[in-house]
């Protein structure tokens, strides 16, 4: 079989691999680290979110084989992943994944926390900056093609401190919340002009909208981390989270007209960051509504992923995901 033959085989289940990954690696790692707060808050043991942990782990060597399989047998595919206008955006998420695995890593094995932090840093920087060089390049990018997936290199650089704070890396932190939080206002503008003034978004990337509240609420736990006490600035980012995480509630009664498909996922990742985001802002000024909120929070995520898990495998079976549009 040629090369070309070979590139243009028929779709595999992990065919947009990008967005597997950002599925599978984002949406379970959040859910092991809400849990990792919720033990801390409510003084438990960690018992649930290493079990979680683990099946994450094991989730995502198996996303990696099948990318690394994918990438011998289809580089073509590939190529057209990376040049897609909406794609692209999920390239990052390989990196946000491995980032995550180093903060839920810190407590149980530092050492290995800092080496996967360190390889997941390089790899963000690069990926941020090859995404943002794409789209400041020649590319015939058009209005249509922007959706809230594109916040996710921007989400990408204010993950860095979780892990990159506590182990000591402060400027390196500092350089990364900074390029994160300024190209999440300048994509801000920019998205926020496409939903209100184009057309609506095509039902499958209608989901992408809950990634609106992934920035400011990552960014309020890396703020904390560095700067140690959320303060004006930290209540404000947590504040424009609930604000956002209000108004795409607004919008639920669409999704559930929607056909399933891996952009709901998105679901997953920004009720995660919210909700530890609230156990964070709870712990720091001790108050008792937000760490019931970061539980009410986590109680919708615990039962979005299982649904999610649920309504994923059975869409794999019927062959009805990653499939050509």
């Amino acid at each position: 079989m040629t090369a070309q033959a070979t590139d243009a085989a028929p779709h595999s289940q992990l065919a947009h691999f990008p967005i597997t990954f950002f599925a599978i690696g984002m949406g379970m790692m959040g859910l092991t680290l809400a849990l990792r707060a919720a033990e801390t808050s409510f003084g438990l043991a960690h018992g649930a979110s290493l079990a979680v942990l683990g099946v994450s782990v094991l989730m995502l060597f198996a996303v990696s084989a099948g990318y690394v399989a994918k990438a011998v047998r289809h580089p073509g595919q590939i190529a057209a992943e990376w040049h897609h206008p909406v794609r692209i955006a999920f390239f990052p998420a390989v990196s946000i994944s491995l980032l995550l695995l180093a903060t839920a890593l810190l407590d149980t094995a530092p050492g290995l926390a800092e080496a996967i932090w360190v390889l997941a840093s390089a790899l963000q920087g690069a990926l941020a900056l090859a995404v943002l060089s794409a789209w400041i390049g020649h590319r015939p990018f058009t209005f249509a093609s922007m959706t809230p997936a594109w916040f996710i290199p921007a989400v990408g650089n204010v993950i860095v401190p979780l892990a990159g704070a506590p182990l000591g890396y402060l400027e390196i932190s500092w350089l990364f919340f900074s390029a994160g939080l300024i190209f999440w206002l300048l994509l801000l503008t920019l998205v926020m002009n496409r939903l209100m003034f184009h057309d609506p978004l095509p039902g499958k990337m209608v989901p992408t909208l809950m990634i609106l509240v992934a920035p400011p609420a990552v960014a309020f736990t890396a703020w904390t981390r560095m700067a140690g006490d959320p303060g004006a600035f930290g209540h404000f980012l947590l504040s424009v989270a609930y604000v956002f995480a209000l108004l795409v509630a607004l919008q639920a009664p669409k999704l559930r007209k929607l056909p399933f498909a891996l952009s709901w996922w998105a679901l997953s990742f920004p009720l995660a960051a919210l909700s530890i985001a609230s156990f964070g802002y709870a712990h720091a000024s001790g108050s008792e509504p937000h760490r019931w909120i970061g539980a009410g929070l986590l109680a919708l995520l615990v039962a979005v992923v299982v649904l999610l898990v649920i309504r994923t495998i059975g869409a794999m079976r019927a062959g009805r995901i990653c499939v050509p549009e």
